[in-house]
């Protein structure tokens, strides 16, 4: 019935209503563009970037942050951009300014030049993470909403395995023609998702902000803490993977990719594998066993554990920096089922704080890298701690309200 409805609309002249399958396209292709190579594309680049001798060790994973004060920014600003302006408008342009910034760091110009385009990449990401799956989803039937928003957000993995697959074959043309290459593919990417976007989004629970109710408040406010947390225990696989395999353990560029293709293609099966884990034992367990599963990840390299460990490290941070995302999305429906008006406003607020704790943690670790001697140990510690916190405060939660 919804179905035909929404036929119905289509067939009544509404431009504004593209069918649903470029819309899941046009999705797909903003998760790519905003989060999979404006973020993370430029993991594989540092090594690279620090050899060329474009700026120092510590100025170059600065840049890194740069991207996710940018993305938190993004995060804050796409809604009342979206209530402002055409909502097909704000992500057409956000998909056009990520591809600007791919071309204008083709030229070093300076620190301040190229700081200032990874913060306005990361702004464009981060509009594009808030608004896009709404914008795409609001127009699916329930039924297949599911299915859809994993196609949506596998465009993040996509993204990351692309650029450990081209970033390297394109350094051989040299550093700026691989800037020239990403920003290439994201103009590409941005024109197929062009006419994919519906007018405005549908907002008809997010609108209303109410105060949680106060059954599910301790225990919402803790998943917004480990949320926090986790964001920044990625960050020292999402800045530094890449760098401490080429320049920690002497490997080589080239290797140093291999490894982010893992990581990649995690995360391209993560919102698949968690959807069917969060099915099988629920969301807030299936949230226990991550964090768990993630801290030991996330220590591996500082363990320096073997080729075979690293591997593993990869792929499962890799799939859980995108799978959970839904397990955390499904968990604040589940904590506030009964009260459909306030799971709006929950997942933006924890969302802004993941981008808050994600940046701080990006500019922290980029300052302790710059005064510990290069020790990458001690960042991926650092990172295993958040991740144990995060666990160590759900298990809490739960038995407090068991």
């Amino acid at each position: 019935m919804e179905r035909s409805t929404a036929q119905g609309h289509a067939k009544a002249g509404n431009p504004a209503v593209p069918h649903e399958g470029w819309g899941i396209l046009s999705g797909f292709c903003a998760s790519l563009v905003g989060i999979g190579l404006a973020r993370f594309a430029y993991t594989p680049l540092l090594p690279a970037i620090i050899d060329a001798h474009w700026f120092e060790p510590s100025l170059a994973a600065y840049l890194g942050a740069a991207n996710l004060a940018g993305y938190l920014a993004g995060a804050l600003t796409g809604r009342p951009l979206a209530a402002r302006l055409p909502a097909s408008a704000v992500l057409r342009g956000m998909m056009l300014l990520a591809t600007a910034a791919f071309f204008a760091c083709a030229v070093p110009v300076s620190f301040i030049w190229f700081f200032a385009w990874r913060f306005l990449s990361g702004l464009a990401g981060g509009a594009l993470m808030v608004l896009a799956a709404p914008a795409v989803l609001s127009r699916i039937p329930a039924s297949r909403r599911g299915l859809a928003g994993g196609v949506v957000f596998t465009g993040v993995g996509a993204g990351i395995a692309l650029s450990g697959t081209l970033v390297p074959l394109w350094l051989q043309q040299g550093l700026d023609r691989t800037w020239l290459g990403l920003g290439a593919l994201s103009l590409l990417l941005s024109g197929l998702a062009w006419r994919g976007w519906p007018g405005e989004i549908r907002q008809t629970q997010a609108t209303t902000h109410h105060r949680a109710p106060v059954a599910g408040a301790g225990t919402l406010r803790a998943l917004y803490v480990e949320y926090a947390l986790n964001a920044a225990g990625w960050v020292p696989h999402m800045i530094f993977l890449v760098d401490f395999v080429a320049h920690g353990l002497g490997q080589g560029v080239r290797a140093g990719a291999q490894y982010w293709v893992l990581f990649g293609i995690g995360a391209t099966a993560g919102p698949v594998l968690a959807g069917l884990l969060a099915d099988k034992v629920g969301f807030g367990r299936a949230l226990r066993m991550s964090f768990a599963l993630e801290a030991c990840a996330v220590a591996i390299p500082a363990l320096e554990l073997g080729a075979v460990w690293l591997m593993a490290s990869s792929v499962v941070v890799g799939a859980f920096v995108t799978g959970t995302v839904p397990l955390v999305l499904g968990r604040v429906q589940e904590l506030l089922a009964g009260h459909p008006a306030h799971q709006g406003p929950a997942w933006r607020t924890a969302t802004v704080g993941f981008a808050l704790f994600q940046a701080m943690a990006a500019y922290g670790l980029s300052f302790l890298f710059s005064h510990n001697g290069g020790n990458y140990a001690q960042l991926f510690v650092v990172g295993t701690c958040a991740m144990v916190l995060a666990l160590m405060i759900d298990l809490a939660m739960a038995a407090r309200y068991r």
